[in-house]
């Protein structure tokens, strides 16, 4: 069962996916986030994020829609929460191909503005993400590195202390 705090964490991130409010993850809204994250990219390689993308709504819906109907429910998307500490490896695969759809020039690190798109993305809202970026960059050179990104993906999605920085990937909680 997940805890309040992950609890809480995912119902942060199932708010900004559920991008037509209607109370449910349906690919649709994994489509349209996609589409957001290129127009704001502006940039070709929309292939690659897609695929990324819609990956990502693949393993959610593989290990969350329990009744089958093509739609997540914030509840069943928290009981999946709740489990994916027995799951590190599918958490830890999901991590690197989102860092690699976040790392939008290739070179194996993530920039401030890299992150910022991905909260935009995200939110659908520029906000500020200059506290939230110096967090998540541990050794402090400006950049995230991959095994920086994935320990964070983990400390978002399985993690259950406030302190620690991954607690804050996706923003504020």
């Amino acid at each position: 069962m997940a805890s309040d705090l992950q609890r809480k964490k995912a119902s942060v991130v199932f708010t900004a996916m559920d991008t037509n409010d209607d109370g449910f993850l349906e690919r649709a809204d994994f489509e349209a986030l996609t589409d957001r994250w290129t127009g704001i990219r502006g940039e070709d390689g929309s292939n690659r994020l897609r695929e990324i993308m819609m990956g990502w709504w693949d393993a959610l819906s593989a290990t969350a829609d329990q009744d089958h109907d093509q739609r997540i429910t914030r509840e069943e998307m928290l009981v999946a929460v709740g489990n994916l500490g027995a799951m590190l490896d599918l958490v830890t695969a999901t991590a690197a191909s989102m860092f690699e759809a976040v790392d939008q020039d290739g070179d194996g690190r993530v920039t401030a503005l890299e992150y910022a798109r991905m909260i935009h993305a995200w939110t659908g809202k520029s906000t500020p993400t200059d506290d939230g970026f110096a967090r998540l960059d541990l050794d402090g050179d400006g950049k995230i590195a991959k095994s920086e990104f994935v320990t964070h993906w983990v400390e978002f999605w399985v993690g259950d202390d406030a302190d620690t920085p991954g607690t804050h990937l996706f923003g504020e909680v």
